[in-house]
């Protein structure tokens, strides 16, 4: 994300009041029951919210979520570019560029900015007109601007070049898997059922003591629920040896699933040895399960999960329970004969995310933004 430490000397820095015109005092809520369906894009924090009979704006403007947005979350943007004729409700800011304030470089700048430091509210974060007047951002000259926002254009379309592929082999997979295994809740193939603690051992995780010294360190990969949405690719903390300890460690190609939370539910395959919370629950499978099969199957499958988790405040699936779920097990030469498809399609994502090198967008954003472009 990008923060008010990342810039350098080398531009100017302007507050974000003194180099726009905030139009708020034309937005008009209006409640979901009143609004009528028409041809407009209706605009709120988060973007399109949907479509409305009527317009208030026509002109390109950048949006900036005022409250209810993705503040904090590196993988989301609170910035967006609104055209055309559209409607805006009152949970985003809307921003007009003065002279010399490049619109697309004004978005690039905002979308990942870390603003936690200027929002207020406990239960619902709010980023006020007057503490977004405040936020700082580099100034450079207007055609800086322009070469910067461009050069930012081209990574970003590599990026979600990138998460196309990614998102059209995880649809092939899952219709490889259907096709070969049938629907599991359905299990029109009628495959044998197991409880999964008979098909692998079950471990719930637990962190190292924080009190002790040395505990952290890049042995080993300590993973918690974040970890999972990159298949632990992106892992943020490491353990010594000695943090690893005491915690525990599962083995390459183990399934991990969240068991508790807003994330219940959510899986990921150890891609090494691994050390991992007491949110998450384990499975190191047996021999009648390929580890890539059982992976898929939770992957798909979350709400074998979620619906066998107790439903308390926070919902849990203990361990226990988890080791009571039933899966249909179909042959193992079958399962490896589609984890060989996997690891097929595996690999040509990988080289194109390799070819494309993913940070690059936020790589290029720091080095931009500190004027290092």
């Amino acid at each position: 994300m990008l923060r008010a430490e990342n810039f350098n000397a080398k531009y100017p820095i302007k507050h974000l009041g003194e180099v726009v015109d905030f139009l708020d005092n034309l937005r008009k809520p209006i409640k979901a029951s009143d609004r009528l369906v028409g041809e407009y894009p209706y605009y709120g924090a988060n973007g399109l919210q949907g479509f409305i009979n009527d317009f208030i704006f026509d002109e390109p403007l950048v949006l900036l979520a005022e409250d209810g947005g993705h503040f904090g979350n590196p993988e989301k943007t609170i910035a967006y570019i609104a055209e055309g004729k559209y409607w805006v409700n009152n949970h985003a800011h809307v921003l007009k560029p003065k002279d010399g304030l490049d619109l697309k470089f004004l978005c690039r700048v905002l979308e990942n900015y870390d603003v936690t430091p200027f929002i207020k509210g406990a239960t619902r974060a709010k980023l006020t007109k007057g503490d977004a007047s405040t936020i700082p951002i580099p100034f450079p000259p207007l055609t800086e601007q322009k070469r910067i926002a461009a050069i930012l254009d081209k990574a970003d379309s590599l990026r979600r070049k990138n998460q196309q592929a990614i998102q059209l082999a995880d649809q092939f997979l899952r219709a490889v898997f259907l096709d070969m295994f049938g629907d599991p809740v359905a299990n029109p193939k009628v495959w044998e059922k197991y409880a999964v603690g008979e098909l692998g051992r079950v471990i719930t995780g637990s962190t190292p003591p924080g009190s002790k010294d040395g505990m952290f360190g890049d042995d080993i990969p300590f993973i918690t629920p974040g970890d999972l949405d990159s298949n632990v690719k992106q892992i943020s903390r490491w353990l010594s040896l000695d943090g690893a300890g005491y915690s525990r460690v599962c083995r390459s190609g183990s399934l991990m699933a969240c068991c508790i939370g807003a994330t219940i539910g959510k899986v990921a395959m150890a891609n090494r040895k691994s050390a991992f919370n007491q949110q998450i629950n384990v499975v190191e499978w047996f021999d009648l399960i390929d580890d890539i099969f059982g992976y898929y199957f939770f992957k798909m499958n979350p709400r074998f999960i979620t619906e066998n988790a107790i439903k308390t405040t926070l919902p849990i699936l203990k361990k226990s329970l988890f080791e009571q779920i039933e899966m249909p097990v179909p042959p193992i030469d079958m399962q490896r004969a589609f984890a060989k498809k996997v690891n097929a399609v595996w690999s040509l994502v990988d080289k194109q995310t390799r070819s494309l090198d993913l940070p690059l967008f936020d790589v290029l954003s720091q080095k931009a933004f500190a004027g290092e472009l």
